[in-house]
């Protein structure tokens, strides 16, 4: 085990052609540099006068996973993924529980870069988190959420079973831009059989910080 007081670290997501592994701060520079111009932020992410647009996405990853460490608690977490193909970092997988214990709804944010795209990638990455959440952490219910306009993220959604579940407004570029929301039940994620791809591992040790026992249960 790399560090014995926080074992998410050690946390493996492999698919057919990937993996995935929990993201160190020795990454972030890694993965600063690798953000696409088009990846989508979250539309309350800080904008920093003075830095352009790569420069504040890369802060803005830079705090994403601090304030995910940092804020850490049982009930609300959040785990970040840098995403491999034959050891190059290609991209990001996020996955986050707020107030888990209660809701049992995980939500999911990612991006490729422009090379790694278009090979099924996209798919394979989320269904290993998918399978970690409805799987070891108990989850019944996974949503995500895109902007009406992101064709290949809504795509990928769809593929794996999820349903449109409303649209919202938010600021974009200093106007209003329209944001989709979509649901996926545990009983479709079960029927659709994506998890028989994915192997997951290192999760036992993690479960107590999630407040699960061994068969995903807080009780």
């Amino acid at each position: 085990m790399r560090d014995r007081y926080w074992p998410m670290f050690d946390i493996r997501l492999t698919t057919p052609e990937l993996e995935l592994r929990h993201l160190t701060e020795v990454d972030l520079g890694s993965l600063a540099d690798i953000i696409p111009d088009d990846a989508e932020q979250n539309p309350s992410a800080t904008t920093y006068a003075g830095l352009d647009a790569g420069r504040n996405r890369g802060a803005v990853v830079h705090q994403d996973y601090w304030r995910g460490l940092g804020g850490w608690r049982p009930e609300s977490w959040a785990l970040s993924f840098g995403v491999f193909r034959d050891g190059e970092l290609v991209g990001y997988q996020g996955l986050e529980g707020d107030e888990f214990a209660t809701l049992r709804t995980a939500d999911s944010s990612s991006f490729l870069t422009p090379a790694a795209r278009g090979r099924g990638w996209g798919k394979q990455m989320r269904a290993a988190v998918l399978t970690l959440a409805f799987g070891p952490l108990g989850a019944r219910y996974a949503i995500t959420s895109a902007w009406i306009d992101n064709h290949a993220s809504l795509g990928v959604s769809r593929a794996l079973g999820y349903v449109d579940n409303g649209i919202t407004a938010h600021q974009r570029d200093g106007r209003a831009g329209e944001m989709a929301h979509l649901r996926l039940t545990r009983e479709s994620w079960t029927a659709s059989r994506w998890s028989e791809q994915v192997t997951v591992s290192g999760v036992e040790e993690c479960l107590v910080f999630f407040g699960l026992n061994e068969t995903g249960s807080g009780d």
